[in-house]
């Protein structure tokens, strides 16, 4: 059994899929651009302002299902631009404190053209 994660303080799913999914005391959230909710759109800016959008994306996910940054194990980064890995680092580990395992690789080219995209599993 698992239940859907919702909330309208991340952006809606832009596609067949759900923000988040909770199953066996696990988090496992959807990659988050740097979609703004309340308007739809990318945020504008280099990589440190769309990564931090995408961690307030990330943060209101978390809390909608019932944790947040320090219960996160796992997180996939996806980059645009590996050129970008530092400043991209800089954000992360605001948020990330507990250094949760993670991979970070570079793309061809993400949804909407964000600069960088970051997937969650975390514990309940």
């Amino acid at each position: 059994m698992f239940q859907v994660i919702s909330t309208k303080d991340a952006p809606a799913a832009i596609g067949p899929y759900s923000q988040a999914i909770v199953a066996n005391g696990m988090v496992f959230a959807s990659g988050q651009i740097p979609i703004i909710p309340s308007t739809g759109e990318i945020a504008e800016g280099d990589i440190t302002a769309q990564a931090e959008q995408v961690m307030k994306n990330v943060g209101a996910i978390l809390s909608a299902a019932g944790t947040d940054y320090s219960h996160v194990v796992r997180t996939t980064c996806f980059l645009a631009e590996i050129a970008d890995f530092a400043a991209f680092n800089a954000v992360y580990e605001k948020y990330f404190t507990g250094k949760p395992a993670r991979s970070c690789v570079a793309v061809k080219q993400l949804p909407k053209n964000a600069l960088v995209e970051v997937e969650v599993t975390a514990v309940l």
